[in-house]
């Protein structure tokens, strides 16, 4: 494993090639308190090109900022940054990475070539409406990476369904792609439920789902 270091606004964003190939980039999005796997995942064994992974800021090899502030919108920044390194790819999230992903397919439509939503930590977030303002006090000794503070203000991140099927709609109207969403998670929170329901996005095994993105992937 190879890793690409992405200066990125005031963080630099650890991007990993889990392996080297000619072909079509898939790009792996890690859950809440995570970081990239070492290898690539059983599901992407059979892409027909290059596998990456990127460290969300403050988790895996990433920087951390001072003073907190994540939101779902800083990390699909990150992601974008990725995607400009990388040109257009297919997207596989889990959990928060799956959100991730899902935001980035209707903002960035054109470099996003198919997603895949998959179970993970983080993927519910904080519900559809903001929750009792508190103060977030995380553990002073506590062992990093993961950001104490992203998890704390990542796991409230609020989730409403309009919001999420805004950006489903975007992906499907800009992408050039029939299907450009694919949800292969077993949880369905609110918000995943409504992008489900939309036209253009598919339900499939994670698997069927990047073989599908693959055939698209190919040149003709």
């Amino acid at each position: 494993m190879s890793t690409k270091r992405l200066p990125h606004v005031h963080v630099e964003l650890a991007l990993h090639t889990l392996r080297d190939a000619a072909g079509p980039p898939l790009l792996l999005l890690h859950g809440l308190g995570e970081h990239s796997p070492a290898e690539v995942p059983t599901e992407a064994q059979a892409w027909p090109g290059p596998v990456h992974a990127l460290d969300f800021t403050g988790h895996g090899e990433s920087s951390i900022p001072d003073g907190g502030g994540y939101t779902a919108e800083l990390l699909m920044g990150d992601a974008a940054a990725a995607l400009e390194y990388l040109g257009p790819a297919t997207l596989l999230g889990r959990g928060l990475g799956a959100y991730i992903a899902l935001l980035l397919s209707g903002a960035r439509p054109e470099k996003v070539r198919g997603v895949v939503l998959c179970d993970g930590l983080g993927l519910a977030g904080g519900g559809r409406e903001p929750g009792s303002l508190s103060v977030v006090f995380p553990n002073p000794v506590g062992v990093v990476p993961p950001d104490p503070f992203a998890l704390a203000e990542l796991a409230r991140d609020v989730r409403p369904p309009d919001y999420a099927t805004a950006f489903v709609r975007q992906a499907t109207q800009l992408s050039g792609l029939d299907q450009p969403i694919t949800v292969a998670c077993m949880d369905r929170p609110e918000w995943l439920e409504a992008v489900a329901q939309e036209p253009g996005v598919a339900e499939a095994t994670a698997g069927e789902a990047l073989a599908t993105y693959a055939k698209l992937a190919r040149p003709t």
